[in-house]
């Protein structure tokens, strides 16, 4: 009878101490994919491997492919549903703004996306991008204030500029001075665990 029991309860105990994971899908271009650096020494390996470490059962799905743009942001999305995510972390805009893309048709891609989300029940956090300084004063404001203004829309988090502490040093980047080298990756993904694990 006990060996009966047991065999009965151990499939039981065995999902209760491995329950399935929840997913992250991060949703990005190369600073996502992680453009320079071996796959699992992008940030969305890091990141996984520190929710893990604090006892947090997620994974992080990492959706970036470079030179991506706002316009394929839905069209990805719709496709990566399938993966039935739980939360998505959309960090996508850089690409429009290096190529000087109007703000207005980024805006309307992201919101679009975000909106695909909602609609679909699944939590969703905004990552803010940046530009450079050489690309005028007037510009860079309205680029950046696009995705407060996105957030407070949709009311969903934003999670400020996760290349601040490594942005200019050339310690910590590519020759190209844009993407993170594995040093920098690892600033990124301690910076990102910090800001996303309340959310999760």
């Amino acid at each position: 009878m006990k060996t009966s029991l047991f065999f009965i309860l151990f499939p039981v105990l065995v999902w209760a101490q491995n329950p399935t994971p929840k997913k992250i899908l991060a949703l990005g271009d190369s600073l996502t994919e992680g453009y320079g650096v071996a796959r699992e020494r992008a940030y969305p390996a890091l990141l996984e491997a520190k929710l893990k470490n604090a006892g947090l059962n997620w994974v992080v799905i990492n959706s970036g492919i470079s030179g991506s743009t706002t316009a394929s942001a839905k069209g990805r999305l719709q496709w990566q549903l399938k993966n039935k995510p739980d939360v998505i972390f959309l960090a996508l805009g850089a690409n429009d703004g290096l190529r000087g893309l109007k703000v207005a048709d980024s805006e309307k891609n992201l919101s679009e996306a975000i909106l695909l989300a909602q609609n679909s029940k699944i939590k969703i956090i905004l990552a803010e991008m940046l530009m450079p300084p050489n690309y005028g004063e007037t510009y860079r404001k309205e680029f950046q204030n696009m995705y407060s203004r996105l957030a407070k829309k949709h009311q969903i988090p934003l999670i400020p500029f996760f290349l601040k502490d490594i942005a200019g040093k050339p310690e910590l980047n590519l020759p190209d001075g844009i993407h993170p080298n594995e040093k920098g990756y690892q600033i990124v993904a301690e910076y990102l665990f910090q800001q996303l694990k309340g959310h999760l």
